[in-house]
């Protein structure tokens, strides 16, 4: 599977900074999460959502086992080792320790990132030694 342009995906995230945090929404300039952020940015660099997202509870991710974020991913992006994830690259974030991930992310330097944060909306910040050891997942996000 060919990828898109890390440049073009990079900028692409970059349209979203100041939109402000809104659970479950993705509409850049007017408000989006995390997830929100990731399906924007697919829709403007890949093209149509291959399936609709279900609601989610501001919960989802404390309850089961189950990786949701990474296996719905895996289904459409090509998956790469989370140490080598290059800028470009969706990573999505274990918050606390044995948990399931359950944040997303796009990195945009070897040291820096894009997300979408309950009260600062779409910020890009340093991908600090916190943030780092968080990454549980990268995928690339395909070519059109």
């Amino acid at each position: 599977m060919t990828v898109s342009d890390p440049a073009r995906v990079i900028a692409v995230a970059r349209s979203w900074l100041g939109t402000p945090y809104h659970d479950q929404a993705s509409l850049r300039g007017v408000g989006c999460d995390c997830l929100g952020l990731a399906r924007g940015v697919w829709r403007d660099v890949v093209g149509p959502e291959p399936f609709p997202i279900p609601p989610y509870s501001r919960d989802w991710g404390e309850i089961g086992p189950r990786e949701a974020l990474a296996e719905g991913a895996r289904a459409m992006m090509p998956e790469i080792a989370a140490v080598n994830a290059p800028p470009g690259a969706l990573v999505l974030f274990r918050m606390r320790p044995r948990a399931i991930a359950k944040h997303v992310g796009i990195l945009t330097s070897p040291d820096t990132f894009l997300h979408a944060y309950e009260r600062l909306g779409v910020i890009e910040e340093p991908l600090t030694s916190t943030w780092r050891r968080r990454i549980a997942f990268a995928f690339l996000f395909p070519a059109p």
